[in-house]
Formats: C-alpha cells, sequence, structure tokens
C-alpha cells in the first residue's frame, strides 16, 4: 500500500511541476526549434518535436579576448557536430554519433555493426519538463550556460590561470538569440572568474580576475543528400574531410577522403556557361573601415575569375554585410574584421558537413593590424619617403590576403611551392618582391594582384560541373595530371623551415632559385640599411620607433633564408597515385646545397651583422613611455641598444635552421648513396672555418664575431645531445669540438676569449646536458609578415 501512495504523490508532484510552467505565457520564437523565453527566470526551453532526428550543432565565440597570443577571437567557430536528441526514461540526450568510422553501404546491419564498434559521446542529458504525444519541452538554459568554446582551458593551457564559471555574472544575450526555419541560434554571457597568473588578461580585460565572453550556439538543418562528395586527390591541393571506410573491399584503402567544397549548381547544366542555381556570396564585415574595405572586397573577388574559366558567370560575389544580418548566422559566409591588442594571424574556417565534405558556411577572421605592420616595412624600406607607396604596398598586401584566406573557406590548401612558379597561387604566403631600380627601393611589384594560375587548377577540380558523358574519376584525373606538368603542390608539414625536407616549398619567399633570391635581397637589405635615419619617422613619432622599425630591415632576409636552408639535405618531390606521371624524388644537388650553405653562412659573418656605428649612435634609450615590446630587438643591456644581443640572435636563428636534427640526419644519409654529395663532415668544416676560425683587427668586428662564435659552439654541443641525433654524427660533432679545443691549447698565447671558450667546450664534455640550456638570444616575432599556424597566416 505504501509503495501506491509512493507512486501516486509522485504522479502528482510531477503534474504539478509540469502545470507550473505555463508555456503560453511565455514568449514563443518559432523555428527551426520553437523555443519558450521567460524573462521573468531568465530561461530558454527548447521544444524537440523529433526525436533521433539528426542535426548540426556549431559553437563559436560572438565576442572575444582580444589577446593574440590566447587565439580567442570575436567570431571564431567551434568544431561542427552533427547531433541528435534521443529519449532515455525521463531524459532527453543530445548525442553526437562518431562521423570518424563508417561504412558506405545499404546493407543496415553491416552500418550497425560500425556504429555499435565505436564510442560516441553525450553531450548534455535535459529532464523533461512537459510532453505530449507531440513534442517534449525541455530547459535549454543549463546547457548554454556552459563554457562550450572552453575559454577556461584556454586560459589555463596558455599559463594565464586558472579559471571556472561564474553563473551569477553570467546570462542569455537574446538580442543575438535568433530563430529561423533552418536554424536558431542562442547566444549567452559568460563570466570566467579566477586568479590570474600573468599579465597577458591584464592587458585585455577590465579586471583580470573576471572575464565576461559571448558565446554562441547554432543547431542547424542538416543539407539534403542531392549534394555529390567529391574524392580529394593528393595534388588536388583540397582541405579535406576523411574516415575510415568499413564496408571497403579487402583490396581497397578504409580511409575515404573528399574534398571540401560549397554546393555549387549550372542553372543551364547543357550550356558551355551558366549562371549557378545559387551563387557562393561572401559579406564583408560591414564594420571594416575604408580604404581596407575596398581592397578586401577587390581580392576575395579575384577567385570569381576562376569559376568563369569552368563555365560559371557570376557565380562567386562577394557584397557588404547588411546590418541585419550576424556574422555568425550560418546562412551567410562572411569575412570578419577583428581586432586583438597585438598583431597576430587571419585564418579561414566554416561549417562543413561531417558527412559529405559540404561547405555550409565559409567564415574569415581577418586581424586589423596586419595592414599596420605592413605599412611600417614600407616606411622602413623607402625610409618614409613616399606616403602613397607605403600606402599602397598595405593595401596590396591586404588584397592578398583576402583572397588567401577566402580561398581556405572555398576548400583549399596552401601550396607553399607556388612561389617557385611565378606566383601561382595566392595559397603561398607572400613576400614581398623588394626591386632595386637604379639604386633605389622599389615597391610596384612588391604583391602580384589576382589570383594564379595554380588556384584555377584547385577550382576546377573541385568545382567543375563535369559533363553527364564524362568518367568523373577520369575527368579529374586529366585535370591533375594537366597540372602536375606545370606545377608543384608542397603544403603545410612539408614546407616548414624547420623539419620540412621539401626544395621547394618555402613559406614567406620568392624565386625559383632560393638562392640566388637570397643574394639579391641581401643587396635590398644593405640598400636600405644604408639609407635609413630619421626621415622615416612621421612629425610627432618617438625617436624610440627608430629602432623598431629599423628591426624589419636587419631582418629582412630571415624568411629568404629558410627556403635556403632547405636546399641543404633537401628533396625535391612531389605526391601522386600508382598510374600516374611524377618525377622521381632525389635530392638537390651537391652544387646547389654547397653554394645555400657557403651564402646562409656570409649572413652570420661580423661583416654582415655589425650594425653601421652612425645607425647604432641614433637609436635612443628605452626609457618611460617606449619601453621595448615582444617586435623589438632583444637587449642584454638594459634600456640601452645592444648590437651583440642584435647579431646573437640572427645567428641563433640561421643555426637552428642548418642544424636541426632532421636535416643533418638527412645530410648524413644522402651522402651514403652518393659519395659527391656534401657530407656531414665536409658541412660541419664549413660551418666551422666560416666562423671559429675569423678574427678581425677591428674590435668592434671582433666582438660580433666572437659572440658568433659563442653561439655556434652552443648549438653544436645541442646538436651532439639530441637524442635522434644519428650516433655516427654525435661523433663527428664532438669531435670537431675537441679539435677546436686542442687548437686553442696549442697556442703559446692564446687569447683571453680563447681561453674561455676552451674552458667551455671542456665544462661541456664534463657535464653535457647542463650544457644545452645556455642562454640563447631569440628574433623578435616576425612573422606574419608583416606572431605564431593551416588556415592560418
Amino acid at each position: 500500500m505504501r509503495f501506491f501512495i509512493v507512486i501516486f504523490l509522485t504522479q502528482l508532484y510531477c503534474g504539478f511541476a509540469q502545470k507550473k510552467i505555463d508555456f503560453k505565457e511565455l514568449k514563443t520564437i518559432p523555428g527551426f526549434f520553437k523555443t519558450y523565453y521567460d524573462n521573468s527566470k531568465g530561461k530558454l526551453y527548447l521544444e524537440v518535436d523529433k526525436l533521433n532526428h539528426a542535426f548540426i550543432y556549431v559553437s563559436a565565440l560572438s565576442q572575444g579576448v582580444g589577446n593574440n597570443d590566447l587565439l580567442l577571437d570575436r567570431g571564431q567557430l567551434g568544431s561542427t557536430k552533427i547531433v541528435k536528441f534521443i529519449k532515455s526514461g525521463n531524459k532527453l540526450l543530445l548525442l553526437q554519433p562518431n562521423q570518424n568510422f563508417r561504412a558506405i553501404t545499404n546493407n543496415a546491419l553491416e552500418k550497425k555493426s560500425v556504429d555499435e564498434a565505436f564510442g560516441k559521446s553525450v553531450l548534455f542529458g535535459f529532464e523533461i519538463i512537459k510532453s505530449d504525444s507531440v513534442a517534449y519541452i525541455i530547459d535549454l538554459t543549463p546547457f548554454l550556460m556552459q563554457d562550450t568554446h572552453g575559454v577556461a582551458q584556454v586560459l589555463k593551457q596558455k599559463k594565464q590561470g586558472s579559471f571556472s564559471l561564474d553563473l551569477s555574472k553570467s546570462a542569455l544575450n537574446m538580442a543575438r538569440t535568433k530563430s529561423f526555419p533552418e536554424n536558431v541560434d542562442f547566444d549567452v554571457l559568460l563570466t570566467l572568474k579566477g586568479n590570474p597568473e600573468s599579465s597577458g588578461l591584464r592587458k585585455v580585460v577590465p579586471e583580470e580576475k573576471l572575464v565576461s565572453i559571448y558565446q554562441h550556439h547554432s543547431f542547424v538543418k542538416l543539407p539534403d543528400s542531392n549534394f555529390k562528395p567529391r574524392p580529394a586527390h593528393p595534388n588536388s591541393g583540397s582541405i579535406t574531410t576523411s574516415f575510415m571506410n568499413y564496408s571497403a573491399p579487402i583490396n581497397a584503402s578504409m580511409e575515404v577522403k573528399y574534398a571540401n567544397r560549397h554546393r555549387l549548381e549550372k542553372k543551364y547544366p547543357d550550356t558551355p556557361k551558366s549562371e549557378a542555381v545559387e551563387p557562393i556570396i561572401y559579406y564583408l564585415d560591414n564594420g571594416t573601415p575604408e580604404p581596407i574595405r575596398s581592397a578586401l572586397i577587390e581580392g576575395a573577388s579575384w577567385w570569381n575569375e576562376a569559376f568563369e574559366d569552368i563555365g560559371f558567370s557570376n557565380a562567386f560575389q562577394v557584397k557588404i554585410l547588411p546590418d541585419s544580418i550576424d556574422p555568425l548566422d550560418v546562412r551567410y559566409n562572411v569575412i570578419q574584421w577583428i581586432h586583438r591588442s597585438t598583431r597576430g594571424w587571419s585564418y579561414g574556417g566554416g561549417v562543413v558537413d561531417p558527412r559529405t565534405g559540404e561547405i555550409i558556411k565559409g567564415h574569415v577572421s581577418l586581424g586589423s593590424l596586419r595592414v599596420r605592420q605592413d605599412y611600417k616595412i614600407a616606411k622602413a624600406l623607402l625610409n618614409g619617403s613616399d606616403d602613397p607607396a607605403q600606402i599602397e604596398f598595405a593595401l596590396a598586401r591586404i588584397r592578398q590576403l583576402g583572397a588567401h584566406e577566402v580561398g581556405h573557406t572555398l576548400g583549399f590548401a596552401h601550396n607553399f611551392a607556388a612561389s617557385m612558379n611565378d606566383r601561382a597561387s595566392v595559397m603561398d604566403y607572400p613576400h614581398p618582391l623588394v626591386l632595386l631600380k637604379d639604386g633605389k627601393i622599389d615597391l610596384s611589384q612588391a604583391y602580384d594582384r589576382g589570383i594564379g594560375a595554380w588556384d584555377k587548377v584547385t577550382v576546377a577540380y573541385s568545382y567543375s560541373e563535369l559533363n553527364k558523358n564524362e568518367y568523373e574519376d577520369d575527368a579529374l584525373k586529366n585535370i591533375i595530371n594537366d597540372a602536375m606538368t606545370k606545377y608543384y603542390f608542397i603544403s603545410d608539414s612539408d614546407a616548414r623551415p624547420v623539419g620540412g625536407s621539401s626544395a621547394y616549398g618555402h613559406l614567406w619567399d620568392n624565386g625559383v632559385n632560393p638562392v640566388e633570391e637570397l643574394k639579391r635581397m641581401i643587396l635590398v637589405r644593405n640598400t636600405a640599411i644604408s639609407n635609413f635615419n630619421d626621415e622615416c619617422l612621421e612629425s610627432g613619432e618617438s625617436y624610440a620607433e627608430l629602432e623598431d622599425l629599423f628591426v624589419l630591415l636587419y631582418y629582412f632576409h630571415r624568411y629568404q633564408s629558410e627556403a635556403t636552408v632547405k636546399w641543404i639535405g633537401g628533396r625535391i618531390y612531389n605526391f601522386g597515385l600508382k598510374g600516374e606521371s611524377l618525377p622521381e624524388a632525389q635530392w638537390v644537388s651537391s652544387a646547389n646545397q654547397r653554394e645555400a650553405v657557403n651564402v646562409l653562412l656570409e649572413t652570420i659573418s661580423a661583416n654582415f651583422l655589425a650594425i653601421p656605428l652612425e645607425k647604432l649612435q641614433s637609436f635612443p634609450d628605452r626609457g618611460a613611455w617606449q619601453y621595448r615590446g615582444r617586435e623589438s630587438f632583444k637587449s642584454q643591456s638594459g634600456p640601452t641598444f645592444d648590437p651583440i644581443s642584435a647579431a646573437q640572435s640572427a645567428t641563433n636563428f640561421i643555426l637552428q635552421r642548418m642544424l636541426h636534427v632532421d636535416r643533418v640526419n638527412r645530410v648524413f644519409n644522402q651522402s651514403l648513396s652518393d659519395s659527391n654529395q656534401l657530407d656531414m663532415s665536409e658541412f660541419l668544416n664549413l660551418i666551422i672555418e666560416k666562423t671559429l676560425y675569423q678574427n678581425h683587427s677591428d674590435p668592434y668586428l671582433n666582438a660580433i664575431q666572437q659572440a658568433v662564435n659563442k653561439t655556434v659552439v652552443i648549438h653544436l654541443m645541442r646538436l651532439a645531445q639530441t637524442n635522434t641525433l644519428h650516433f655516427q654524427i654525435r661523433s663527428i660533432v664532438n669531435k670537431s669540438l675537441l679539435d677546436y679545443k686542442k687548437g686553442i691549447d696549442k697556442q703559446k698565447k692564446p687569447e683571453t676569449i680563447d681561453l674561455e671558450m676552451s674552458r667551455f667546450i671542456a665544462s661541456y664534455f664534463k657535464a653535457p646536458e647542463k650544457m644545452v640550456s645556455a642562454y640563447e638570444v631569440k628574433l623578435p616575432d616576425g612573422s606574419p609578415i608583416g606572431s605564431y599556424s593551416c588556415g592560418q597566416d
């Protein structure tokens, strides 16, 4: 009897609880999901009328933190998730199925076997507040009031402190909560409280213990099934969506890669050229100022030429975002203008259907301080002599940047080999092509205009509407095979300057031959330094700015040096599939490798590194109001300019790359199959002879040389202690250090500095592990050219 009383009372309570909320009295918001807003309680209720019905869920930051190192930007999108509501007892669970493992088959049981084999994720559990035969109503508020974007986690990872959500200072943001027939958007103000551990937050938040940010949530209807996925090719330049297909034949690869692309169809498919059923339209942030606004519209619009070439008329358009449209509305592709306290990367991403690779929303985030940095570069190069040319230089770069980032959101990866093909792609990282004409700096060709020939290849592969009579695989292969007779495609990891091995894929470079371009760039650098004086300052500008402008000239060769370094132990190769004609992979020629070593060693010679004395005298001490920042020269002399540290940082930069363990191992390996190739002993001897055995009668030059020598020795010690170094190389390096020490010890009257070096090497051999942590001077922040990386530049 007692049991039935308990059941009765429970049912009575539940019925009372359900009647407690009269949803007819609440504000009703119809749309993809019907919602109810209770203003008196600050709650949002969701009506779920379809169980086990998949839809897309995307989270984002609608307002950011504004610190480049944290990379928590306004408009930053989270990952795209496919989710569905399922019922379990008195709960609705928001379940995310696993899209990484599938079975592409009509066999339902085979699909089920894969589905049951791998884990899923329940993102949230909701108690059912009200239900009838049609729908369930749940309180969505607790789900929305989470730090979904992981801001607290980012702050902890970036050593800013431990923060947690303070719900008492958080609330729904109904001004940006909107509903439409195929998507519904929710916005919330969240406050994180904690104890900051560094000054990073202090610079961007009024109260560093309280970080308030806005986070956004979107529920979006899945696209229909009419979109046909396009298989990606290693040389297609595509950003891909990939998964494992467990129904693949035994003799076929299980990995499936689809090219990410927008849906694009001709209105009249049987005609050579046609308008699109729905053109791809990108909307530029209406908060973007002129003349940047016009430059971005022009640059982004370059892509239309490629679509015209494959038979689409006016299929790619760029417009200004109407005031009434939220940039995070998934129905609109957006180029967003974002601000940070320091210069940083721009990036392109979006919302992509994980099932097919269909791009539903392209979203570009452009850092606003880039254009100002480009203006500074031009000001330093021209010594402030031509303001219109400086502004045009900056705008030319922003046009290219706009096109580049939009390219990522169209589904295209970087091609870092494009610069060797006459600037064939906006998807490369472009270094300004600075010319010398009659001994004067010329910026007229600094940046190319328009997309390149490679960009047309990527558009043709991803977006061509193939003739019904064409076999798709053959048509796509023909596009690739034709392109590979003219171009190389080298993307991110292969092109990275430290670990990458590709001789053709470089960041921020120019020219077919990186060595020749470095030689030319050294002439540009030296000319610009020779011309540099306080004429580059604007009226009323601090003289301390001279030093920060000079940074851009002193290290002007840094990126082309990285391209040149990659010829040492460099490989020439491309990607491809069996049955395709591809060049055989090979080492860079021995002559080119030796030339690369010699030119690079010139950049760490005392004569190259020594800043002219008359320039040094123009740099004031950095006192109050003019402290050095992250983009300034490093100094071990306090507020006074330190030419020795400048030389050390440049030397350290080159040696880090020349003596990277992967590169050194490749140099060793290449000589095993070709006795004429540069080998490890020759490589080390070239470095040592051009540094450790150089002396200068001039005290200033000799001080620079000694700093270079100490840096060389430290890097050799560090290399020898690297675990992944081939043991044969370790013996060569250690022998070189011992030989150098013996040479010093044999001198009848060695210089004090030589004795110090001998003791330093002796200490290393007594306790090698203690020497690798020796102090090193780092370069000021540099890239993006104008500080930290796929889809980011």
